[in-house]
């Protein structure tokens, strides 16, 4: 006697049908067919597949649970992200259920996916910040209602952006302005080929007809800034340096001090985020503000307009906002 407990792929092998509409049936978020509700149903019922949630799913028709799927939920944009969704959400009596995919391969990703879909879900929001949460958001079936959170804007998505290509482009215009003659760029690991950040770089660098320094790529490990800020301090035109975010640029000016530089009398540095560290940083760090908790919010109110039929909008987007602290500043001719 085979005693394990059914699973939402045996009930969408016995009805004949995927697993997302076994999902969409159990939420009751998004039409499914008669007939195909039926078959599913019916398959519940002789397979005893009645998970608690599901259950109170058949009778009420409607689920008042969301998933997020994440890459990380330790780094500072992530977790605000996740805040700013779970406030909104339990302002409107939903609760928030987390799935973290830690790497793009595929079976890590197909495992976070189907695991999160054997749940009785209203919708899912995922943090399209990097390869994982990239690669989760291609593997989800467009049964439920999703929203994707992001810095680029992506056609076909309903999703909330932070318009990061505009501010980077704003960021190094600043610098160039103070009489830099380029801007060098430490980069984050990013989501896809070309991420925001680099992108709003590189366009105010072309408009201003001013050199393109070779990329230098940083992990996410601030630490990983400290020898680029040893590259750096080697190279007589790197005067201003404008890293993917606070973290990096901080093990930058690490790395810059260390073969005696001085941040911004030698090298200007700027970061980005406006993490909680970078006005408190010797010296307070000029970067760009990103309202996270804000776009988790805007994110949860496009799938609340999904699920109540309330509005058509698929696209949120904000521009970020530079704050100027005292780690930029006019170039000095270095020795």
């Amino acid at each position: 006697m085979n005693s394990r407990n059914p699973t939402i792929s045996d009930v969408a092998e016995r009805a004949g049908v995927s697993v997302p509409t076994v999902s969409r049936v159990l939420t009751g978020a998004a039409r499914v067919s008669p007939a195909k509700r039926e078959q599913v149903e019916a398959a519940i019922a002789e397979l005893n597949y009645r998970p608690s949630a599901a259950a109170r799913v058949l009778v009420s028709r409607k689920s008042q649970t969301i998933a997020v799927i994440a890459g990380n939920t330790s780094r500072y944009g992530y977790a605000e992200t996740i805040r700013g969704i779970e406030i909104a959400a339990r302002a409107e009596g939903y609760t928030v259920m987390i799935t973290v995919v830690e790497s793009a391969d595929e079976d890590e990703v197909d495992r976070a996916v189907s695991a999160t879909l054997t749940q009785a879900l209203a919708g899912v929001i995922v943090l399209k910040f990097d390869p994982p949460g990239v690669a989760a958001l291609g593997r989800l079936s467009t049964d439920l209602p999703v929203v994707a959170l992001s810095g680029t804007r992506e056609t076909g998505l309903r999703q909330a952006v932070l318009d990061e290509a505009s501010a980077a482009e704003e960021l190094t215009d600043h610098l160039l302005g103070l009489g830099h003659e380029t801007v060098h760029h430490v980069r984050i690991p990013p989501s896809r080929r070309v991420d925001g950040r680099t992108t709003g770089w590189r366009r105010a660098l072309r408009r201003a007809k001013a050199p393109i320094p070779p990329l230098l790529d940083a992990t996410w490990l601030p630490r990983s800034g400290v020898g680029i800020g040893h590259a750096l301090a080697e190279d007589p035109s790197a005067t201003a340096v404008f890293c993917g975010n606070d973290e990096i640029a901080m093990g930058v000016m690490r790395g810059l001090a260390e073969k005696g530089l001085r941040v911004p009398e030698d090298v200007s540095v700027a970061g980005f985020d406006d993490h909680p560290l970078a006005e408190l940083w010797s010296p307070p760090l000029t970067t760009v503000e990103q309202d996270f908790a804000g776009l988790g919010r805007r994110g949860f109110q496009l799938l609340l307009e999904a699920l109540d039929g309330t509005g058509v909008r698929l696209y949120s987007s904000e521009r970020p906002r530079l704050v100027f602290r005292e780690s930029t500043a006019a170039p000095k001719a270095r020795s």
